[in-house]
């Protein structure tokens, strides 16, 4: 019978060597270092401004626009800014929210400028210690619209005042206050906005004349990174007598027992009208009030409020809230904290104010108006009351 046909065997040398089919996991022994690793997302750069120079601002009109407060804070010599981002003395005094062109606009021009930071203060009327359910609620939700508008605006720190507690014990006005915040933070991503908490004078119930007060609000809120801002007229008027050499020392000695350095942010600076201890809120020119030129040289320079890495915070900003009684005033106020703090600042646009000859004659006209519908109001009362 014929015999099937085989294949012929090769020689040794000549079978092919088994290899295993590269895509056959099951032949394949794992290595750990084959595993998919994800880059890690890089740490997110400073902004510009964190640069380690001093940081020299004012507060900004933002009549005619947001932009114009950047064009303003440009020509006086800035390269810091505070705004409102609506009437700071009205409930309804601006929008709820910015419409983002307009936003985005603001954003970009800021860039180009490299102002920073960028703080915005809340609303005055907002009363986040109020034990006025209704009072409470208003604010609670306004303070919740300037988050949203700062944000927009891309804001580093938002600045607010505490409050007042009313017939409240203080640590349970403390208390409403992280509360409120922590409602109005509620929905909202801050992102990169820092909320501030600014130190009073002391007037009335105001809470947040004590270091102390401010420390236990800031830790109250450390969930969602919140620092301080404070205020050099509100600390004289509270009582710290910043303006000899000694008391300063003294002052920076109990910031750092209480908020921390490293937590505060921003300083309001402004010369006080009022004496040491007199608990009212009056903001005078730099060098014209209680405080004196040399004690801000002596703040400015300070090398634990410096922008030095090694001693001081880079980004912190020193802003002011001087009156603008008189054309120039703002110019000469900021040309003086740069001449003081004994570093050269940007360059200044000859002759700029925000304060115009055209506008002050505005502005006095409007003042008497309203002192006369002051006095009217106050006439009628007085008739009525003999009257009864």
């Amino acid at each position: 019978m014929p015999q099937p046909k085989t294949s012929p065997i090769k020689p040794e040398t000549e079978v092919e060597e088994l290899r295993p089919d590269p895509l056959d996991i099951h032949n394949e022994k794992f290595d750990p270092e084959d595993e998919y690793r994800p880059e890690p997302a890089p740490e997110p750069m400073p902004p510009v401004w964190v640069d380690g120079s001093l940081r020299i601002g004012i507060h900004a009109s933002v009549n005619g626009g947001y932009q114009q407060a950047l064009e303003s804070a440009r020509k006086l010599g800035c390269n810091a800014v505070q705004i409102f981002s609506a009437s700071p003395r009205m409930w309804a005094g601006g929008p709820a929210r910015i419409p983002e062109a307009d936003a985005a606009s603001f954003r970009a021009r800021r860039e180009e400028l490299q102002l920073g930071p960028l703080v915005v203060h809340a609303n005055y009327l907002i009363n986040l210690a109020a034990t006025q359910p209704m009072l409470r609620t208003r604010s609670i939700q306004a303070f919740q619209d300037e988050l949203v508008r700062a944000i927009a605006l891309g804001a580093d720190f938002l600045v607010v005042h505490p409050g007042a507690r009313g017939e409240a014990r203080m640590e349970a006005a403390i208390s409403t206050i992280v509360d409120s915040v922590k409602q109005a933070v509620r929905r909202v991503q801050l992102g990169n906005l820092r909320i501030l908490i600014e130190n009073t004078a002391g007037m009335g119930s105001a809470v947040g004349s004590r270091l102390e007060e401010i420390s236990a609000i800031v830790r109250g809120l450390s969930s969602i990174g919140a620092g301080a801002c404070l205020d050099t007229a509100h600390l004289f008027a509270a009582g710290y007598n910043i303006a000899t050499e000694s008391g300063l020392e003294a002052a920076i000695s109990q910031i750092e027992q209480t908020i921390g350095l490293e937590k505060v942010y921003v300083w309001h600076v402004n010369d006080s009208k009022i004496a040491l201890g007199g608990k009212v809120d009056r903001h005078q020119h730099i060098g014209h009030g209680k405080i004196k030129a040399a004690a801000f040289a002596r703040i400015l320079r300070h090398p634990k409020l410096g922008a030095s890495p090694a001693t001081g915070l880079p980004g912190r900003a020193f802003l002011l809230e001087t009156p603008i009684d008189e054309p120039g005033d703002d110019r000469r106020n900021v040309a003086t904290l740069w001449e003081l703090s004994g570093e050269d600042g940007p360059p200044v646009e000859k002759g700029f104010s925000m304060l115009t000859s055209a506008l002050k004659k505005k502005l006095t006209a409007h003042r008497k108006e309203v002192a006369k519908v002051a006095r009217d109001v106050a006439k009628k009362n007085l008739k009525k009351k003999k009257k009864g």
